[in-house]
């Protein structure tokens, strides 16, 4: 991994903790930006990919959570906050990051679910992924 890739990782660690807070703790972008910036570590981040992943997932919650609904089947509230919190990510990245391989998104959120979730949380995220991968990136999924 470049530092590159690196630094893009950890902005998408950071936007699924800010998610999480958003969804658990019902906190707005201005505090969970506060209180990112002052974890160590931080400013080895990609700042403005992470606050770009922060507000495009929060912004646009409802047509996110409309993309990943068809693709699981069991309630919204009975997925874990930190794997809804990665999927909410997913589908932000597969929506309005169309030059990020759509591979390279899955790769990142079955990575973060390992590292925040529980133990076979991974395979669920990939499968939904998988599945709507299919579906918001249509032409990059059918030519593989």
């Amino acid at each position: 991994m470049g530092s590159n890739n690196s630094s893009r990782h950890r902005a998408r660690e950071f936007a699924v903790q800010g998610l999480y807070q958003f969804l658990v703790g019902g906190q707005d972008t201005a505090a969970i930006q506060v209180q990112a910036e002052s974890v160590a570590g931080f400013h080895k981040a990609d700042n403005a990919l992470y606050l770009q992943l922060l507000h495009e997932a929060i912004d646009n919650i409802a047509t996110l959570h409309a993309d990943i609904t068809p693709h699981v089947s069991r309630p919204w509230e009975e997925i874990s906050p930190i794997e809804r919190s990665v999927l909410l990510l997913g589908a932000c990245e597969f929506r309005f990051h169309p030059e990020t391989p759509y591979r390279v998104i899955i790769n990142e959120c079955v990575e973060l679910t390992k590292t925040f979730g529980g133990t076979d949380g991974h395979k669920f995220v990939n499968g939904v992924l998988d599945k709507m991968a299919a579906v918001l990136r249509t032409v990059e999924t059918a030519a593989h």
